[in-house]
């Protein structure tokens, strides 16, 4: 580096030295000349430049050119290692693709003089818009054998909803109608005369109506928001208002740290109205008329290895009939860890609830009521649980848990005490409706603590055939009352399902246990006399069918196949062996 520093620094001397020698004077005449030089910058314009009319042209020279690749292979024979071995490489066994039709009809009859029918038609347009349209019926028009009144029944749904893809959100309008018919058949044997019989008017009839108009919200802070609008009606003149809306929020909590997910907060607001013209036990007016708010906020989370629900539920309920307004907290909180990954895992929480029930929930569950009922709500105060699932070998998958929760005014079903003694079909001047002759149930409300243990379990064979079981055990801890009426201690169920590209089958196997009910010492209004003991049952069900093609198929029903004449409420006896068969047809427009 000093060096060439040196060689510059000569350089440079040089240069200046040549520069400081003196150019010889030529005299040329008596006039002198100079030379003045005049040294300026240069500022070039853009006008200045001259424009390039034409591309240049670039010559490569013989060098640059590219050349022709040119090869040749040496090919010898090798002699081949590799010997294919027959049954090695098997093919996936997929099975053929079901083609899927948008509209369907079934149609079928059975004993018992039993028609079934049922349809649903399915359309899209060019818009992105939906629309369909379902029905379904079933009826039983015989009476089952040992009945002393008429014990047929019929089940009819109705809908049609139509739903719409905007840019920002979706929305659907759905109508549903139902109307169910049943009878108060259960009547206590060798008690009641033939002309008290004949007197009785046994039949009632459920009618609902409801609206639900839906919208879905794309990327926004409102997810989901339900509006459903309900009206309930029997044969006796009751009726029930529902009108409930729902609105799930996801909401951003990412200013508080950049590392937390959305809140998820699902709110609801519910009113309930509906009146009985009278109660069992006099000629006076029943009434209920209840508000209800609910927030329950909820955040997902993960912590050295956990899964973390923390929520809570709020509620604010104002019973105007009865004077009665709550204002309840409850937790909701779950947690769940994974013991060996995607084979186990083993949670734990509790929960709280605030239910409102309403007659036309006691109708689906018990549809023998009397139309006398004192509606209020239930308070799950709380409901705690621990449980483990998981898979093993890929083909067994079991879970198991064990509850304990506390409720306060858990409805219970218990039989209505008669006011006829089996001869007279007035009292006190007044005619006898047909739920009197202590052939219906009423609700009464306790506290109670259950304890429960769930396990299930279920097993794939093959690709085409699984099984499947569960099992329940509940203890009852009761207040008021002496026994949890017509609550089975012990419940389990075994399933079973086959399918290949023709036949198709579900067998259930269901077992209930003993429950309980009441016996009076006289007619209404009496104390309780003594328990009834309904016994324990089961009931084996086999569901199949077979596909001529895509289009036609045929259906078999075998209900109830051990032909069991049991009770699933007191005096009320069960159908016995029942087959239904059809056929279905798929197609399109």
């Amino acid at each position: 580096m000093k060096k060439g520093f040196l060689i510059v620094l000569f350089f440079f001397g040089l240069l200046s030295t040549k520069a400081q020698e003196t150019a010889p004077i030529k005299k040329i005449d008596t006039v002198k000349t100079e030379v003045v030089e005049v040294i300026t910058t240069y500022n070039p314009k853009i006008a200045d430049a001259n424009k390039i009319k034409k591309n240049p042209v670039i010559k490569l020279s013989d060098k640059s050119k590219k050349k022709k690749l040119t090869y040749s292979i040496f090919s010898a024979p090798v002699a081949s290692t590799f010997i294919p071995k027959s049954g090695v490489v098997k093919g996936i066994d997929v099975g053929i693709k079901e083609r899927i039709y948008n509209n369907y009809i079934a149609a079928g009859f059975g004993n018992y003089t039993s028609p079934y029918f049922e349809a649903y038609m399915h359309s899209h347009t060019r818009f992105q818009s939906e629309f369909g349209l379902s029905a379904k019926y079933a009826a039983s028009l015989d009476n089952i054998e040992n009945t002393q009144l008429d014990s047929n029944f019929s089940n009819f749904l109705a809908s049609i909803f139509y739903k719409q893809e905007e840019r920002y959100f979706d929305w659907k309008v759905t109508l549903n109608s139902e109307r169910n018919q049943y009878n108060w058949y259960g009547l206590k044997e060798n008690t009641f005369i033939e002309n008290t019989i004949n007197t009785i008017q046994e039949n009632q009839a459920y009618n609902h109506f409801n609206a639900v108009g839906e919208i879905d919200f794309i990327d926004a802070y409102i997810d989901k928001s339900i509006l459903s609008i309900s009206y309930f009606t029997d044969d006796y003149k009751s009726s029930e208002f529902l009108i409930n809306l729902k609105t799930d929020l996801d909401l951003p909590i990412d200013f508080i740290s950049r590392n937390l997910n959305n809140l998820k907060v699902r709110t609801s607001l519910e009113f309930l109205n509906g009146k009985f013209v009278n109660d069992y036990a006099s000629q006076n007016e029943l009434k209920y008329s209840i508000f209800t708010t609910k927030i329950n906020p909820e955040y997902n989370t993960s912590f050295v290895g956990f899964s973390l629900k923390l929520g809570t539920k709020l509620f604010a309920s104002f019973d105007s009939e009865n004077s009665a307004n709550h204002f309840l907290v409850y937790p909701d909180i779950k947690l769940q860890k994974t013991i060996i990954e995607d084979k186990l895992n083993i949670y734990t929480g509790v929960f709280g609830d605030f239910h409102t029930n309403t007659y036309k929930n006691f109708t689906e569950e018990n549809p023998y009521i009397s139309p006398t009922q004192f509606i209020t709500q239930t308070a799950e105060k709380y409901n705690t649980f621990l449980g483990i699932n998981g898979v093993i070998n890929n083909d067994l998958s079991f879970n198991v848990s064990a509850n304990i929760k506390e409720e306060q005014d858990k409805p219970l079903f218990i039989r209505n005490n008669s006011k006829s003694n089996g001869v007279n079909t007035t009292l006190n001047g007044i005619d006898l409706k047909g739920f009197e002759y202590g052939n219906s149930f009423t609700i009464i409300y306790d506290d109670v603590k259950t304890t429960s243990f769930f396990a299930e379990l279920e097993y794939e064979f093959t690709k085409n055939i699984t099984l499947g079981t569960n099992f329940q055990f509940d203890n009852f801890s009761m207040i008021t009352q002496s026994e949890a009426w017509n609550l089975p201690t012990i419940q389990t169920a075994v399933i079973g399902k086959y399918k290949s590209s023709k036949w198709y089958a579900t067998s259930n196997i269901f077992y209930v246990g003993e429950r309980k009910d009441v016996l009076y010492a006289s007619t209404s209004p009496s104390n309780l006399n003594s328990i009834q003991t309904l016994d324990a049952f089961v009931d084996i069900n086999l569901n199949g069918g077979y596909h001529f093609n895509d289009k036609f198929s045929a259906f078999l029903k075998l209900n109830n196949i051990l032909n069991s004449d049991y009770q699933r409420f007191a005096n009320f006896n069960v159908q016995g062996f029942q087959v239904l068969g059809g056929i279905t047809y798929k197609f399109d427009f």
